[in-house]
């Protein structure tokens, strides 16, 4: 397995005219006020982004999901001509514009637009990372932080949070040449009783002719499962519902239902590779999650969160 400092490298190249690359987090304050949606992006280099659609090829991201409350998002473009990035392949990823920043277990951001102002310093660890998909030239999405812990400060107009715990959630890292048209996507950082964390993160997605890619990792007392015998029991994009089950390779089963409550329900264009155009993104990072493995000969494992997981839904499927 790779580390996952390798998972954070960088896979473009400055040429490249047609491709987007992302490095993401998620997290969810341990004060249950909200969480954050934080995004470096890189999109077709070798012709400065989308000049047609006003799209820069460096974007900075900022997504607020409070508890009560409409999520926020504030979206900084940036010149190609301010970027500092890291080798193909470099496992210390450097992406820097300005004093922006993320590295591979440290990220670094401010934007002041539209009325508000958010900055935030960030560093985080983990145990556990993963690949849901890698597809080579195509694409990858990679999870170099699956069970991480976040800590440092975040400060939104004014107010200001921080610790060494400040949230929980994961850092990723996604490639492609083009998005798919349509994906279902989410990950779950469960909390046990005893003081233990599992984490579940799904992918399906579109395929050429005609074809599916199901995978799940569920990661639970040390152990990766993974699953690929899977379905689909429920995918409800206007009530932001996802129900699946599968089988791994040693005949246990997994069911898992998420839910996005609608309130906290973000949906946003992501413009498309070739400049065509966009298409709308539905994000929720405050989902209930509900998790059930049932092993032969065991008892069943229930594992939920209230507000600790995201669901992320865009197209239809065929």
């Amino acid at each position: 397995m790779q580390s996952s400092s390798n998972l954070n490298a960088v896979y473009s190249s400055l040429r490249m005219k047609r491709r987007y690359e992302v490095w993401f987090l998620r997290l969810g304050l341990v004060d249950g006020s909200g969480a954050w949606w934080f995004r470096y992006l890189l999109m077709n280099p070798g012709r400065d982004g989308c000049t047609t659609l006003n799209a820069a090829p460096l974007q900075l991201w900022a997504t607020w999901f409070p508890r009560d409350g409409a999520p926020e998002t504030l979206i900084q473009h940036f010149p190609k001509e301010q970027l500092v990035l890291s080798g193909r392949g470099n496992p210390d990823l450097e992406f820097r514009v300005g004093g922006n920043f993320i590295h591979a277990d440290a990220c670094r951001g401010h934007i002041r637009m539209q009325g508000h102002d958010v900055a935030w310093d960030l560093q985080y660890r983990s145990q556990f990372h993963n690949v849901l998909s890698n597809k080579g030239w195509i694409g990858f999405s990679k999870t170099p932080h699956s069970d991480a812990v976040f800590s440092g400060a975040i400060t939104f107009d004014g107010t200001v949070v921080r610790g060494e715990s400040l949230g929980t959630g994961l850092q990723g890292h996604n490639c492609g040449v083009r998005h798919r048209h349509f994906w279902t996507w989410t990950h779950a950082y469960l909390p046990g009783v005893d003081g233990s964390v599992s984490t579940l993160e799904a992918l399906f997605y579109e395929m050429p002719l005609g074809l599916t890619f199901r995978k799940a990792i569920l990661w639970h007392r040390g152990q990766a499962r993974v699953f690929r015998r899977l379905r689909e029991l429920e995918r409800d994009d206007a009530g932001m519902r996802w129900s699946i089950v599968g089988q791994d390779n040693e005949g246990a089963t997994l069911e898992a239902r998420m839910e996005g409550p609608k309130a906290s329900t973000h949906r946003l264009p992501y413009v498309r590779t070739d400049c065509s155009g966009s298409f709308e993104v539905a994000n929720n990072s405050l989902a209930h999650a509900h998790v059930r493995l049932l092993v032969p000969a065991r008892e069943p494992t229930e594992l939920t969160t209230d507000a600790g997981a995201v669901l992320e839904m865009t197209g239809t499927p065929r």
